[in-house]
C-alpha cells in the first residue's frame, strides 16, 4: 500500500493518499479492510485525520482501472460494495474523523471526503463529480451522502450537470464545514481534532460519537432514550473514580 499511509501522532490517527499529481484511487476497495480496522482500534486512539500528500485530495477513482476490471470479467459489484462499506466503516466510528481537503476533491476523492465527519478545506479547493463526462454516476456513496448535505436540487446539479464547485460555494453548500488558507490546512484540522480530544477520555469520546451516531440511525425516542443511558454509565464510572481517589491511603480533603 505504497499510496496510502498511517502514523499516530498525538493519539491522532493520520491516513495519507499518496499517489501524486493527482492522488487518484486506484480502485474502489482501495484499502483492506482488515488494515483500516487494525489501524483505527489502535489503543488510545482519539480521532483520524484523513489528509493527501501534494497539491491535490484526490481526482478520484482511475477510471482506467475500474473498465480494465471489466474487461477482465472481475466481480465490479463486489469491488464496489467493499468500497461503500470502507466509507461505512469511516462513517460509523466511534471516534471522529475529519478530512483536510486541498486542490481537488473529485469522485471518489469527494465521496471519501464525505463519509468523515468533518471536512476542511484549503480556500483553492474545487470539487466535482465528473463520472457523468464519462458515462456513469457516484457508487460510494456520494448521491446520498451529498443529498443528506446539500439537498436535491444542489445534488442534481453537480451529478448530472458535472457542476465544478468551490470552496466558498461548498461551504454554502454545507458539504464543508470551514475554510482555510493552503498553508495552513493541516494544521488547522489536526488543532481541531486536538481540541476536541485532547484531555477527554477515550471511553467519553466514544460515548459522544455513539449518541450522535443514534442521532442519525434512530427514532428520536429511543436515540434520546441511549443518550441518557450513556451518561448514567458514564457517571457511574465517574463517581467511582471519584471515590476510589478519595479513599487511597494517606489522602486528606
Amino acid at each position: 500500500m505504497d499510496n496510502i499511509t498511517w502514523e499516530v501522532r498525538d493519539n491522532i490517527g493520520i491516513i495519507a493518499l499518496h499517489n501524486p499529481p493527482e492522488n487518484y484511487l486506484l480502485n474502489p476497495d482501495f484499502l483492506p479492510m482488515e488494515v483500516l480496522k487494525q489501524w483505527t482500534s489502535a489503543d488510545g486512539l482519539k480521532g483520524i485525520l484523513f489528509c493527501a500528500g501534494g497539491k491535490h485530495f484526490s481526482g478520484g477513482g482511475k477510471l482506467e482501472n475500474l473498465f480494465a476490471m471489466i474487461d477482465a470479467n472481475e466481480n465490479l459489484q463486489a469491488r464496489m460494495d467493499a468500497g461503500k462499506a470502507l466509507l461505512d466503516y469511516l462513517e460509523n466510528l466511534n471516534i471522529p474523523t475529519v478530512a483536510a481537503i486541498q486542490g481537488i476533491c473529485f469522485g471518489g476523492g469527494l465521496e471519501i471526503a464525505l463519509a468523515c465527519h468533518i471536512r476542511v478545506c484549503s480556500d483553492n479547493a474545487l470539487f466535482a463529480f465528473p463520472e457523468i463526462n464519462r458515462g456513469i454516476l457516484p457508487g460510494l456513496g456520494g448521491t446520498v451522502r451529498t443529498r443528506e448535505l446539500a439537498g436535491f436540487p444542489a445534488t442534481l446539479k453537480m451529478v448530472l450537470g458535472g457542476d465544478m464547485i468551490n470552496a466558498d460555494e461548498a461551504l454554502e453548500l454545507k458539504l464543508v464545514d470551514c475554510i482555510t488558507t493552503k498553508s495552513g490546512l493541516y494544521g488547522h484540522a489536526f488543532n481541531l481534532l486536538k481540541k476536541m480530544t485532547f484531555d477527554r477520555s477515550p471511553e467519553v469520546i466514544h460515548g459522544v460519537m455513539q449518541a450522535l451516531q443514534n442521532s442519525r440511525k434512530l427514532s428520536r425516542q429511543e436515540a434520546m432514550f441511549q443518550e441518557t443511558r450513556i451518561f448514567c454509565e458514564l457517571a457511574m464510572a465517574e463517581a467511582l473514580k471519584r471515590k476510589i481517589s478519595v479513599d487511597e491511603p494517606g489522602r486528606g480533603f
